[in-house]
Parts: structure tokens; sequence; C-alpha cells
């Protein structure tokens, strides 16, 4: 119960952090802080990292379950995510001023969630959801920063998501491969080792997802364009949140791929590639946080590089320096934060002298920095040492190596470069502002702790030696180990490699102003920024042309293409089934009821043609609908027939909406065009005619049906067994549908909202509802006195329909079909439109709904999976009370609100008469007459 424990108490924290950051404000923080540091801890002292699983069935259909997974490298991790989170949550308690902070620590915790159960999952799909978990948290955390900060998040958004494409992509091939979601399973499949061509195409998706992340070449620009968000979340993104979890998903993926040339190639060169440009850049920047952030990228692509290695050596560097880099970068991003916070700047031409204000801060930030620049006796300079062993005994040609160090070395020497310009820059020299205080100590503790930190671990790197090895021989996926950490190697080349890096570095500090002039000028001739935007905005341009291909208000034009694939699909079935085809099979089962409702939808579709009104075209049309309703009532199938017939109710009252705000009639078409319509529609039809008889006659009923039969009554306790395919055996498709059905009522919803403000105002005409000028739109008598009777029946006979769906003809669908078309009903028979309207709550009935579905849905878990059908074993009144009743309430109030919003916008049916701006010559419009009517004159 370890895991879950762990996992569930993060979880718990982030629920709770909403409330805790209304109540306590900034003060919030604290207890975060010490929920999330005293499971670091606990997992530090308490659990050893012996390989323990746990694993519950999510998706058994699909073989994916939701399964965690302990191992050292895991442990290291989890560890990171949660010590550091602690700290910079305990930090922002003074960073922030006084006032609600709910949504910061909501979002801070939920972070750290994620990147837990990231760093945990033991199934590739569960990986991939907490994956995206971070860039949701991490594009949120920085839109928080108001408008510059929204477009930095977009631009975050758009290369995080790219990289969780790729990273999607590589997990639907590992899993067509292997045959398994289980992530421990797939790294030891010998597919990697037999099959060059999965192994470099996985590899290579994994290396893209994990660039993004990362802040690699060439996506490493939204990282220092994020810096627009605060201090306590730039943090973490450097420090242990976002892109740590690249560095996760490399070395997590090394074991498999370790041995594979174009993972090797690609980490090491776009790795060393980064941390030299990642350097350069830093020392061209005089804002102290951005200047970080590209420290970021230069120190995360060293680890890249050291990862693509491949030997247990590179990946116990990467180890150590994993460790040793959120230390000292947490460390320096809140020591900044510190400076701006107290000096009001964070520009280094306007901080000088600060070590005398601010002698702990100062502190800090020299310990933090050395342990950056790798300089003895700090935990930095031991991973800088083992990065550096690692690549000059890099695998391959003999040149290899050498050459990956000497470039880790340039890196370093700007790394320590960059490292005095901080240094002298902010803190020694003259004091500029006198007045500059140092921050209060509950600000400077859980900075200073994480600064100390590093100090402690260079003599004391024993301390943590069982944590680091365990660790690196999970990267490594080798034996249990002994990760040998020292502050003295020895006479060995990395020692005169680090000696070389700091000579020459102070050597760069003391030439600082050179350098600065040499790097006064664009080292490129663009930005990685404006490379995005460009990309953006020309995808936007391509979208742009390519739909104009099909942009129109035309139906036709949208209709062509389906209706020649049709034609095209009926000829070549013409072709090739109907030679085949048994007439006499085919015709058997035909009846005269059969051929007379054939003749009835022929004269309505030929009705449809010919008729030049609108609304007759439309009432034939539902002429058609009613004599399918029939037809699937001859055939047997209730169900169908029901929904058939409601649809077409609630059809042709929209339909006739619709049309009271277009001219009665169509407008004249050429004969050219009439000519080309009929021939498609014939083709059309044609080739429905071809399907219908190459599948009609066919003996007994397929496979899949007999099976629905078969097991629809033993498996969920329904007998109508359309309504539990529908709400049990594939409850999630039609889960899925409700959300498309949901958002399309609200789109629709707010397209109609816009058009009523837009609309040019024009008075509302009171006239009588019996007015003989307004015959043809107001209500009889008649109509307003039957809904009084049927209105209530009809909505208690949907209730009705609802709750016997599970074994009769009805259900949730149907069911609110049946209710819309009491609301449509009671428009019709309304005279004005504030009685028309249902008044319901429509927005909130299609949440709700949503909702209903997704608690009944969650429900199955007790089950073991999401949407299983559960049974209380409890009826009342003959209605058994299941979570099929509650998903099937969930559809009725979907579709209801979806409908009835879109009616009460649209207006009733009885109300105000139409718009008709366009007449047919010498009809005048309808406004005049109603005008005349009211004494007016109509305007």
């Amino acid at each position: 119960m370890t895991l879950p424990f762990l996992l569930g108490a993060a979880a718990l924290l982030a629920a709770l952090a909403p409330l805790l950051g209304r109540v306590l404000g900034r003060e919030a923080g604290w207890p975060l802080a010490a929920g999330l540091a005293g499971l670091g801890v606990w997992l530090l002292v308490a659990v050893p990292p012996d390989g323990r699983s746990v694993r519950v069935d999510w998706l058994p259909s699909l073989g994916v379950s939701f399964a965690l997974r302990l191992d050292g490298l895991g442990q290291l991790f989890a560890i990171l995510v949660l010590v550091i989170g602690g700290a910079v949550l305990a930090y922002s308690c003074r960073y922030f001023d006084r006032g609600p902070h709910a949504d910061f620590y909501g979002l801070m915790t939920l972070f750290s969630v994620g990147m837990l159960g990231l760093v945990l999952a033991d199934d590739v799909v569960v990986m991939l959801v907490m994956w995206e978990v971070t860039t949701i948290c991490s594009f949120f955390l920085i839109s928080r920063s108001g408008p510059k900060g929204q477009a930095s998040a977009a631009r975050t958004l758009l290369v995080t998501v790219g990289g969780g494409l790729a990273l999607l992509a590589a997990v639907v091939v590992m899993i067509a491969a292997t045959g398994t979601s289980q992530l421990s399973a797939i790294l030891a499949s010998p597919l990697w080792g037999s099959d060059p061509a999965f192994a470099t195409t996985v590899g290579l998706l994994i290396a893209v997802a994990a660039f993004t992340k990362s802040a690699q070449f060439p996506f490493h620009g939204w990282l220092p364009d994020s810096m627009v968000a605060a201090t306590p979340i730039s943090a973490y993104l450097h420090a242990a949140a976002m892109v740590k979890a690249g560095i996760y998903l490399l070395m997590r993926f090394s074991p498999a791929l370790g041995e594979t040339l174009a993972w090797n190639v690609t980490l090491v060169v776009v790795g060393l590639l980064t941390a030299v440009m990642g350097a350069l850049f830093a020392l061209q920047r005089s804002d102290l946080k951005e200047l970080l952030a590209y420290s970021t990228v230069s120190q995360l692509g060293l680890l890249v590089a050291t990862i693509g290695l491949g030997t247990r050596e590179a990946l116990s560097a990467a180890v150590v320096h994993t460790v040793a880099h959120a230390l000292f970068k947490g460390a320096l991003f809140m020591l900044i934060g510190v400076v701006d916070h107290q000096a009001g700047t964070r520009e280094v031409d306007q901080l000088s002298g600060l070590r005398r204000s601010m002698p702990f801060t100062t502190a800090g930030v020299v310990l933090a920095c050395l342990s950056m620049a790798g300089v003895p006796p700090l935990l930095g300079f031991i991973s800088k040492e083992k990065i550096l062993a690692a690549m000059w005994d890099a695998p391959g040609p003999g040149w290899v190596g050498p050459t990956a160090a000497l470039v880790a070395v340039a890196a370093s020497v700007l790394t320590l470069a960059y490292t005095g310009r901080i240094l002298l820059g902010a803190f020694f020299g003259p004091t500029l502002d006198p007045a500059v205080r140092e921050g209060s100590p509950a600000f400077l503790a859980p900075v200073l702790v994480l600064a100390a930190a590093g100090l402690v671990l260079g003599p004391g790197a024993d301390l943590i030696e069982p944590t680091v090895t365990a660790a690196a021989d999970a990267a490594a996926a080798l034996p249990v180990g002994e990760t040998a950490l020292y502050l003295w190697p020895g006479f060995v080349p990395e020692l005169y490699l680090s000696a070389a890096s700091i000579v020459l570095g102070l050597l760069a500090i003391r030439s600082r102003h050179r350098v600065d002039a040499l790097l006064d000028r664009p080292l490129f001739p663009g930005t990685a920024v404006g490379a995005l935007l460009a990309l953006r905005a020309g995808a936007i341009a391509l979208g742009g042309r390519v739909g104009d291909l099909t942009r129109a208000d035309t139906v036709r034009r949208h209709l062509a293409p389906p209706v020649l694939a049709v034609v095209a699909l009926g000829v070549l079935g013409l072709v090739a089934l109907v030679p085949g085809v048994d007439l006499a099979a085919a015709t058997a089962a035909s009846r005269a009821s059969d051929v007379a409702l054939v003749v009835l939808i022929g004269v309505g579709v030929l009705g449809v043609v010919v008729v030049r009104s609108r609304l007759a075209a439309v009432a034939v049309l539902g002429v058609v609908g009613f004599t399918m309703s029939l037809w699937f009532l001859a055939l047997g199938a209730a169900d169908a027939a029901l929904t058939q017939l409601l649809v077409e109710v609630l059809t042709v009252a929209v339909a006739v909406l619709v049309l009271r705000r277009l001219p009665r009639r169509f407008h004249p078409q050429r004969r050219a065009r009439t000519i080309a319509a009929a021939c498609a529609a014939l083709g059309a039809g044609a080739a429905a005619f071809v399907g219908v008889l190459a599948l009609t006659g066919r003996p007994g009923i397929s496979p899949v049906g007999a099976w629905y039969l078969e097991r629809a009554e033993p498996e969920t306790g329904g007998t109508n067994v359309v309504n539990t395919i529908l709400v049990d055996f594939r409850a999630l498709d039609t889960f899925g549908e409700l959300v498309v059905l949901g958002t399309a009522g609200l789109a629709v919803l707010v397209v109609l909202e816009v058009r009523r403000l837009v609309a040019s105002r024009r008075p509302r005409l009171a006239v009588p509802a019996l007015s003989p000028s307004r015959f043809a739109w107001d209500n009889a008598v008649y109509a307003r006195v039957t809904a009084r009777a049927l209105v209530p029946l009809m909505l208690l006979l949907s209730l009705f329909f609802l709750v016997r769906g599970h074994d009769e003809p009805g259900g949730g669908f149907n069911a609110a079909l049946t209710g819309t078309a009491a609301f449509v009903l009671r428009a019709l028979a309304a005279s004005s439109d504030r009685e028309g309207r249902s008044r319901l709550p429509a927005v909130a009935m299609v949440a709700g709904g949503l909702l209903v579905c997704v608690v009944s849905g969650l429900a199955g878990f007790a089950d073991g999976a999401f949407l299983r059908p559960l049974s209380s074993g409890i009826s009342v009144l003959g209605v058994s009370l299941t979570s099929a009743l509650a998903f099937d309430v969930g559809v009725y109030l979907v579709v209801m609100g979806a409908v009835v919003a879109a009616l009460d916008r649209l207006g009733p049916l009885g109300s105000s008469p139409p718009d008709e701006d366009e007449d047919e010559p010498g009809t005048g419009s309808r406004r005049d007459e109603v005008g005349a009517a009211a004494g007016g004159d109509g305007r």
C-alpha cells in the first residue's frame, strides 16, 4: 500500500490546496510544504526502492492498468519532486503578497501529483496521461502572469503538446509491437535488440518528446520565454518539474535504447550543441532570471548528452548531476526572486554591492553558483567530474570521447563565465542602492537549505550514495552495484579537464568586458520564439488556404464531395456486387405494405423536389420521415421507430424556427444547376439501392448481433438489447457522443447569443394573438387549451420512457426527445416570447448530465473498470436501480438541455413574425402587413 498511499496523499494535498489558499491566503504554503516535504523524507528514509508495484484495472478491454512501480530511478525523481516542491511552497509564503492564492497552490500541488504519477507509472498509457497533466499545469501556471504570461503560455503549450503527440505515437507503436502497455514489460522486450527499425522509430519519437520538455535545440525557446511566470513557478519548472520530466523519460528508456546508434548520436549531438548554445545565450543576458533560464537550457543539454552515451558510468553521472542541478538551480531561482522582491529589479546593470545589504542572500547565491560552475568542494564539482569522465571514456571510435569531453569543457568554461557575471555584476562591487534590505528569515530559510545542501553533500556525498546507486542501476538496467562519489578522483583525465575548465573560466571572468563586447551582437539571424511564431503563422496561413477550397455558404459545395464519393462507390458496387446477388432471396421477404411504404416515400421525395415553398418542403420532408418511422415499426424495430418519430418532430419544429428567418420561397435556380443536382441525387440513390440490394436477403443474424442477443440479459439484466448496447456494452461510445452533443449545444447557444447581440434592434409590435392579419403565425385557441393538458402528460411520458428503457422501448435519448417535444408544443401554443420560453437552466442541465455520466462511470471502478454496469439489487416500483439507469439520467439531461437551449434562443414558434427582407416582387414584406394591422407604418 506504499505507492497508493504516496500518490493518494499528494492528491489529497492537491484537493485541499484551493481551500487552504482561500482560508489561509499565502500562509497555506506552510502546511502544503510540510506535507510534500514530509512525504519526500519518508520516501527517502523509510521506503526501499525494491521494485514493488501495484496494479488496478483501468481499461481492461485494452489491457491498460493504473500501475505504479517503485525502483531506484522513480524513487530519486519522486524525492526531488516532493522535497523541491515543499521548499518552493514554503518560499511562496513570503514571495507573494497577502491575499487568497487558491489557484496558485492548487495548480502547484496538482503539478507535483502529475510529476509523481509520471515517475512512478508502470504503464505507458498512465505515463502519457501524467505527462499531459504536467503540460496543462505548466500552461495555467505560466498564464497567471497577465497578457504576457498568456502569450508565453500559449507558445509553451504549442511546443510541449507537440512533444506529447510524439510520445503518444511512441506509446502506440510500443503497445502495437509488444502487445502490452506495461512499461517494465516493454523495456524487457527482446524487440529492442532484434528489430532495429522499431528501436530507431520509438527512440527518435521519445527523444523529440523529451527535447520539447527539457528545452533542447530546436525546442529551447519556450523555457526562457516562460520566465514571465512568478519566480516560485520558474524555480519548480527548472529544478524538479517540467524540464525534469524529459530527463526522466530519457533515463527510463535508456536501458532499451542505450545501444541504438540513432539514439546515441541524436542525444549526444543535440545535447552538446544545446549545452554550448545555452551558455552563450546566458552570457548575453542582463536579466538574471533570463540568464538562469538559458543556464538551465545549457545544463540540461549536458545531461542529455551524458544520457546519450548509454554506459552505466554515464548514467550514474547523469543521476548525480540531476540531484546537484535540482539543488543549485532551485536555490538560484528563488534567491534571484528574493533580490527582485527586495530590490525591485533583477537587471545586472542596476544591481551592485548586494553582499553588504543582503549577506545571507549573497552567501546562498555564492554556494549555488559555485556548485553550478563545478567548483570544489560542492556537489556540482563531483557531478561535473563524473560527466567529464564518462565522456572521455565514451564508446565508439577513439576520437569520440575526447571530442565530446572537450565540448563539455567549453560549456563548463562558459558556465563559469556567466557565474562570474552573476556574482560580480550583482553582489560584488560598489553599492548602488543602500536602501535594499535582506529578506526575512522565513523568506530565506527554505532557499538556504537547498543552497547549503550542495555544500554538505560535496564532502558528504556518501549520504546520497545508496540512492544514487539504486537510481543509476535502474537507469542502466544492471544489478545493484556501487556508485563511488568522492571529491578527489586522483590524477585522472577528468581532473585535468575540470582544472582546465576552471582556469579558462576564471580567465573569461577576468576578461569579461572583452567577452561582453564580443558577444554583444546576435549570434543567429533569428530567435527560437520568432521561429515558433513564424511556424505558427505559416500553419494558420496554410490552413486558411486549404480552407478556402471548401469555404462557401452554399450547401452544395459541402455536399458535392461526399455525394460524388457515394456515387463512385455505388458504381463500383454495381460492378462487383450486383452480379452475385440472389434477387429472389433479396425480395422474398417483401410484403405489400413494404411496397406501399416505398411508394409513399417516393412520392414524398418527389414532392420535396418540386415544391417551391420552403415551409411546404419541410412539411413534405416530414412526411418522408414519418413514413420511415412506420417502416421501422412494421419491421419490429420499435426503438428505432420511436427515435425516428421524435427526431422528425423536433427536426420539423427547429426547421420552421429557422425558416422564419428566411424568405418564403427558394431562390430560382439555373437549369444547368438543376440538372447537375438531379444527376447527383439519382447517382447517390442508385448507390444506396445497390448497397441495400447487396446486403438484403443474407440468412440469419450477424455473429455480433447474436452475441448481443445472448449476453444482454445475463450481463446487464436488461431485455432491451438496443438500450443495453448504448448504456452498458458501448457506454464509452455513448459518453463520447454526449460530450460532442453537449459541446455542440453550447456552441449553438453561443452563436445564437452573439447573433442576438449584433442583430439590429427593431421594436416588437404587440399585435393581438387572434389578429386576422397574423392568422398564419399566431396560435389558435385550441392549441393553447390542448397544450395545457398534453405538456404535463408528455413530460410524464418522457420519465416513463426513461425508467423503462432498460427492458422496453425507451431510454434516456428517446425520453429526452419526448420531453423536448412537450416544450415544442408549449412553444407552439405560446402567444409571446416570454410565455413560450421553457425557463429551464439548459447549460446547467448539460453540465449536470455530463457530471452524472462521469460519476456513474466512476462507480464502475468498484467492479474494476470505468462505466462497468453495476446493480444495487434494489427495485422501486419495478424499476431496478443500476448504474446504467443513472447513466441514462445523464443522457436525458444532456439531450434535453442541448435541445431546449436551441429552442429558447431561436424563439417560440407562435411569437413574433419573420423578418423577411427578401420577398418575391410585388408581395410586400410581412413586417409591413403586421405594421398595418397595428395601425402603424411597419417601421
